[in-house]
This record gives C-alpha cells, sequence and structure tokens, in this order.
C-alpha cells in the first residue's frame, strides 16, 4: 500500500512539473508574439522598435536565468510576475516595469524599530512585478 501512494505522488509530481512546463512555455511563446506585434505609445518606428528589442531582451534574460528553477512555488512566483508584467505593459502601452515611488523612512515603522526594520518593509511592500527586475537591471 505504502509502495503504491508513493508512486501515485510521484506521478502527480510529474504531471505538474509537465503542465508548469508547458505553462512557462506557453507565455514565453505569448511574450514573443506580443514583441511581434508591439506598438510604442509615440508612435515612433524607432520607439517601437526600442521597444520591441527591451521586451524581447527582458524575456530572454529572466527566462535564462531562471531555466533551472525546480521549486514549483518559486516557478509559480516567477508566472505570476510575467503575467503581471505583460497585463501592465499592455494596459500603460509601456514595456519598461511601473516603477514604485516611496520616500526614505516612508513606511510606518513597527513600534519605533530603526532603519532594518525600514529595509524589510521596503523589501515587502515590492509588488510582483518587480520582483526580479532589479537584479537585472
Amino acid at each position: 500500500m505504502r509502495r503504491r501512494m508513493s508512486h501515485h505522488c510521484f506521478w502527480t509530481r510529474a504531471q505538474m512539473t509537465t503542465a508548469t512546463r508547458q505553462e512557462v512555455l506557453s507565455l514565453y511563446r505569448s511574450i514573443f508574439r506580443l514583441a511581434r506585434k508591439w506598438q510604442a505609445a509615440s508612435g515612433q518606428m524607432e520607439d517601437t522598435m526600442e521597444e520591441k528589442q527591451y521586451i524581447l531582451n527582458e524575456a530572454r534574460t529572466l527566462f535564462r536565468k531562471n531555466k533551472n528553477l525546480t521549486d514549483t512555488d518559486l516557478i509559480k512566483q516567477c508566472i505570476d510576475e510575467c503575467t503581471a508584467r505583460i497585463e501592465i505593459g499592455l494596459h500603460y502601452q509601456i514595456p519598461y516595469p511601473r516603477p514604485i515611488h516611496l520616500p526614505p523612512m516612508g513606511l510606518t515603522p513597527l513600534r519605533g524599530r530603526g532603519l532594518r526594520t525600514q529595509e524589510k518593509l521596503r523589501k515587502l511592500s515590492k509588488p510582483v512585478y518587480l520582483m526580479s527586475h532589479d537584479e537585472v537591471s
């Protein structure tokens, strides 16, 4: 009985990995389709070409950086970040991540704790679409 259960768990994990792989590859292809159809908000051809190249370079860089991830939770976070960046880019018609504007020491500290608490709060307040932006830039 125990062998059967462990085999079943392995099979479910393998299926989940295959599904995750298909989702990642589908997302990668959709980014390339998006780049092919992208039009800059300014309407200038040189801006369009520059933004298309940025989209392609950013996708290649981040997907290559994360290609060896095996933790499904971490992979899911990367998928969520990618999806959020696509949606924000389409909505605002900009391929670049929208910056967050927090003044230094702008978050309320917990019971008068110092600078380390502020740094931790700033890191926790970072939106999902900017999780890997600082690492690449």
